[in-house]
């Protein structure tokens, strides 16, 4: 059985290995049942290290008694990281959030997202081929 390809926005990694969010268990399943293969990027993983710092999401890791080495690791184990993808012919009104539509267009991937940004692209991805939604 091949894995189905998935793109991760940070905040969904957040709720997945952060905030146990109940609506990110499908994710954290399939991830452990490899039935989903992460792609990401480098610059994915120093967005999620430099946003693992913030004030409120440091409360957030003590209060799980997590710390930063702790969700990193969850990337690292869980991803296959890749090249930066090539510009997609959508472009998002976030730059921030146009990584992650471009790996995932470039990949055909499923884009796992909740920024209104990306999910107010939803009808111009899938005319690409990509379903962009914020869970599974």
């Amino acid at each position: 059985m091949t894995a189905n390809l998935v793109v991760l926005d940070t905040n969904i990694v957040l709720d997945t290995f952060v905030f146990k969010d109940s609506a990110a268990e499908p994710v954290r399943q399939a991830l452990a049942d490899k039935t989903l293969s992460w792609l990401a990027t480098q610059p994915m993983r120093d967005e999620l290290a430099r946003v693992l710092t913030y004030p409120k999401i440091l409360a957030r890791l003590a209060f799980y008694k997590l710390t930063n080495v702790d969700v990193l690791a969850q990337f690292d184990q869980h991803t296959r990281l890749v090249d930066a993808a090539p510009k997609a012919s959508v472009t998002c009104s976030d730059p921030d959030d146009q990584k992650f539509i471009d790996l995932a267009v470039q990949h055909k991937a499923l884009l796992l997202s909740k920024d209104k940004a990306v999910i107010s692209m939803q009808k111009r991805l899938l005319a690409l081929g990509i379903h962009a939604q914020a869970a599974i």
